[in-house]
């Protein structure tokens, strides 16, 4: 198992901890990364693109003139798709572009990204980071202290008073563990772990 300094809010080194290599030191192979990151984009589409059809434009619903002796062609409403206002042919429609991928393909990557960020030596591991009170400029100043201007901080659970300091903080986002995903490792260029957070993510990637 590969060890990493464990550090306090101030970067100063308290401990050290074992990292698993099943988690922290996988081959990383960007082809899968991509297709999860693809993936992960694609269930973010709304794909709300709307066209109505002649059907479902309002009006049109009295015959625009007599079938015959006008010496015009037929028309038998002006909602067809020929006249201006009219509706629209095979136009788009809402559509779903989600789709999914085997859970042990997504459970890989996420391995992947951990360990991306541990080789790349982006990987930060504190002891606590507790905070009395919602401040945006108290969390920008722990982040000073490490120097970094763009992370992503994984905790163990839910902890609204670290997230929405952050949510101000450009560059900054607070994930528990449950929301570990590929696109965000892989967005931000640090990765911040809480310690107490490592049992969680090893809980969650190797059942």
């Amino acid at each position: 198992m590969a060890i990493c300094d464990v550090l306090n809010t101030l970067a100063e080194k308290v401990g050290e901890v074992d990292l698993n290599d099943t988690l922290f030191g996988v081959e990383v192979k960007t082809g899968i990364l991509h297709e999860v990151v693809c993936m992960q984009r694609a269930n973010r589409r709304s794909g709300n693109a709307c066209t109505k059809t002649r059907g479902e434009v309002s009006g049109g619903g009295a015959k625009p003139w007599k079938q015959k002796g006008t010496g015009r062609a037929r028309a038998g409403s002006n909602r067809s798709p020929v006249w201006r206002g009219g509706g629209t042919v095979f136009g788009p429609l809402p559509r779903d572009y989600s789709y999914s991928m085997p859970k042990k393909v997504k459970k890989l990557a996420i391995k992947m990204a951990l360990s991306a960020r541990n080789q790349e030596g982006n990987l930060v591991v504190i002891d606590n980071f507790k905070m009395p009170e919602i401040k945006t400029k108290d969390f920008v100043k722990v982040m000073n202290n490490f120097r970094f201007e763009n992370c992503l901080i994984i905790t163990d659970e839910n902890d609204e008073t670290i997230s929405l300091s952050a949510r101000n903080a450009i560059g900054f986002k607070v994930l528990p563990v449950a929301g570990l995903n590929v696109y965000d490792i892989l967005k931000y260029s640090k990765l911040m772990l809480l310690q107490s957070s490592l049992a969680k993510i090893e809980e969650r990637l190797m059942l």
